[in-house]
């Protein structure tokens, strides 16, 4: 359809053509006159209004290009959204059945083109483009599938490094999901042969385009890990455009290759390619055969660095070995081996050294002590009654009671009173009370 689309095919616009329209709609649908006895109901109005809409070649095929706006999927699987540019809008719905074949996701904002017919909703008198297909406008629809589904993947995790696994050193299986007629196999055993001779090769025949091989790759993945046939999976296929490797980006194979608890590698097309399915995998490998070489390791040089480090091993074992000898030699010439009782002779000196110094310490300590008890026991017995006593004074105290008299008057004439002397006591009986 050409850019001037809302011209009729004759040049004349759909006003002119319509105002050819008497009292008979081009549908045969009859329309009252203009009199107020003639008025039409609003419901016979819009179906007339529809019937001429639905008459026109124009509007039964049309494309319409806009910016998507306003947009609402339904829970019944129709899309409902406005198409507007710089200077107007019109409402859209695309049902369930068309909607089924869009490869991207619609958004507010996407800029498509629409192609479909325009008719009324007689309900609401309203007119509205029913879509069939829709495009992106700008970009392929399956490049904007492919950035939406790699978007949306990625917010949810399933890219992340973390859970990439790493392969294996020494494979003792690989599988590869591939074409059986297609030359990627037979390139990547071409180079496994070449590089590890014991390689053991697994094929595992699919479609690898078509609309049934993104179902066929994802089973495949998940069949290799259910009987644990593989150490790593290779899943490939060669170059073509983005509808050739389509099958590689759909969501069912992305979803299979992140769960696979088998590493998987993923050798889709050429260098220059990349899907869905490279993203989701443990590691690409920009082609087939770059795959077989991250995954089986090149035997002549693992056996090289094999050899070698046996030969480092050896020499290192050897110049340990060497040192060993040598301290033993070292040893065996040193004093504990020449003469081993110097040690003890040494160790007995010393033993008799700190007796004789702790002797002399304990004499010094005891002498000390001595002399500081002398000096106590000195104070002591200047400060005791005895020595009192020994000066020539007495300690009187009452014989019956025992108590110590400090007074004459504490006893009576007649009384017994006991008399400690320095050396000795007395008894006596108080004959005369006398003051000082």
């Amino acid at each position: 359809m050409a850019d001037d689309w809302f011209w009729g095919r004759d040049g004349q616009t759909n006003a002119g053509a319509g105002g050819g329209y008497a009292s008979k709609g081009a549908a045969g649908h009859d329309l009252p006159g203009r009199t107020q006895a003639r008025a039409c109901s609003v419901s016979e109005l819009n179906r007339y209004v529809n019937a001429l809409m639905k008459s026109d070649p124009i509007l039964r095929e049309i494309w319409v290009r806009g910016e998507i706006s306003n947009y609402r999927p339904h829970d019944s699987g129709h899309h409902y959204f406005t198409l507007k540019d710089g200077a107007g809008a019109i409402r859209c719905v695309m049902f369930r059945s068309a909607a089924s074949r869009l490869r991207f996701r619609l958004e507010n904002g996407m800029k498509v083109v629409a192609g479909g017919s325009v008719s009324v909703y007689e309900r609401d008198g309203v007119y509205q483009l029913y879509c069939e297909e829709l495009r992106s406008d700008g970009t392929g629809d399956l490049y904007v599938a492919y950035e939406q589904m790699k978007a949306r993947l990625a917010e949810e995790g399933l890219f992340d490094a973390e859970n990439k696994r790493p392969l294996p050193l020494l494979p003792d299986s690989v599988c590869v999901i591939t074409s059986p007629t297609g030359a990627v196999i037979q390139d990547i055993l071409n180079v496994a042969l070449r590089r590890f001779p014991k390689a053991t090769i697994k094929l595992v025949p699919v479609q690898v385009q078509g609309e049934t091989a993104a179902a066929q790759i994802a089973r495949a993945v998940a069949r290799v890990n259910r009987l644990g046939l593989a150490d790593v999976i290779i899943v490939g296929r060669g170059g073509g455009s983005i509808e050739d490797l389509w099958a590689f980006n759909e969501e069912i194979v992305a979803r299979a290759v992140a769960a696979s608890q088998i590493p998987v590698v993923s050798a889709v097309g050429h260098e220059t390619d990349f899907t869905i399915c490279d993203f989701a995998a443990d590691l690409r490998a920009p082609t087939p055969s770059a795959a077989a070489e991250l995954v089986f390791p090149d035997f002549a040089a693992l056996a090289a660095r094999l050899s070698q480090a046996d030969r480092n091993l050896r020499a290192a074992l050897s110049r340990k070995a060497e040192r060993a000898r040598q301290r033993l030699e070292r040893c065996r010439a040193g004093a504990a081996f020449t003469r081993p009782l110097d040690r003890v002779d040494f160790a007995r000196m010393r033993l008799n050294g700190a007796e004789e110094r702790l002797l002399a310490a304990t004499r010094g300590y005891a002498a000390k002590s001595a002399a500081r008890a002398a000096v106590l026991a000195a104070r002591l017995n200047a400060l005791s009654p005895l020595a009192v006593l020994g000066r020539g004074y007495a300690y009187v105290t009452d014989s019956e009671t025992g108590k110590t008299l400090r007074s004459a008057r504490d006893t009576g004439v007649g009384r017994g009173v006991a008399v400690r002397l320095g050396e000795g006591g007395l008894v006596c009986e108080v004959r005369e009370l006398r003051d000082l």
